[in-house]
C-alpha cells in the first residue's frame, strides 16, 4: 500500500503542495491562477446603481490562494494585477488598467488571496466550518479595500460607497463561502483516498 493517502494530511501543506515540486510546477500553478481568476472575471453581472459588477472572479482569487498558499497566491494575484493594469483586457467585462472605479476590489483580491493562502497553511481548508470563515475573510478583506477605494475614485460619501459597493453583494459572497466549503474539504478527502 503507498503512503501517498497520508501525505495530504500533513499540516502546513496547501493542495498545490501535492503535486511534483519543482520550478516549472510553481510557475505554472501562478501563470494558471492569474488566467483562472482573468477568465472568472468575465463572468460579469452588472448591478444596477452601482459600478461594480458580481464577477467570479473573488471566488476564483480566493480559491486560488487558498490552493497555492500565500506565496504563490501572492504572485498569481500580483501577476492578474499586474498584467491587467499594462493592458490585458481580463479585469470585470474585458477591462484593463487602473483608473475603474472598482480597481480598489482587484488590489484587495491580492491581499486576500495571500490571507487565505496563509490560513489554508494552517489547514483552513479541510473543513467546511473552517473553510467558510477563511472565504468570508478574505472577501471582508477585498471589502476593506474594495469599498474605500470605490468612495474615492467616485466622490460617493461612506455610507454610499457601502450601499452600493458592499450591500448588494452580501447574498453572492454567502453563496460563494458556502460552494467553498463544499469544494475545498471534499478536495482534501477525495485526495486522501489515493
Amino acid at each position: 500500500m503507498s503512503t501517498a493517502a497520508a501525505a495530504p494530511a500533513r499540516p502546513g501543506q496547501v493542495l498545490a503542495d501535492l503535486l511534483p515540486s519543482s520550478r516549472v510546477r510553481d510557475v505554472a500553478l501562478v501563470v494558471g491562477g492569474a488566467v483562472l481568476t482573468g477568465l472568472a472575471a468575465q463572468l460579469a453581472v452588472p448591478v444596477p446603481g452601482t459600478p461594480v459588477p458580481v464577477t467570479g472572479q473573488t471566488f476564483a482569487a480566493l480559491l486560488v490562494g487558498t490552493a497555492l498558499g500565500a506565496g504563490r497566491g501572492f504572485l498569481s494575484l500580483a501577476l492578474y494585477v499586474l498584467a491587467g493594469v499594462a493592458g490585458v483586457p481580463w479585469f470585470a467585462e474585458g477591462g484593463s488598467g487602473a483608473a475603474a472605479p472598482s480597481f480598489g476590489y482587484v488590489i484587495g483580491l491580492v491581499l486576500a488571496a495571500t490571507v487565505v493562502g496563509a490560513l489554508a497553511r494552517r489547514g483552513a481548508d479541510r473543513s467546511p466550518w473552517r473553510t467558510a470563515g477563511a472565504m468570508l475573510l478574505g472577501e471582508a478583506l477585498i471589502y476593506a479595500v474594495g469599498v474605500p477605494y470605490l468612495a474615492f475614485a467616485t466622490g460617493m460619501s461612506a455610507s454610499a460607497a457601502i450601499a452600493a459597493g458592499l450591500t448588494p453583494f452580501l447574498i453572492g459572497d454567502a453563496l460563494k463561502a458556502a460552494l467553498a466549503m463544499g469544494l475545498l474539504p471534499a478536495a482534501w478527502k477525495l485526495v486522501g483516498r489515493r
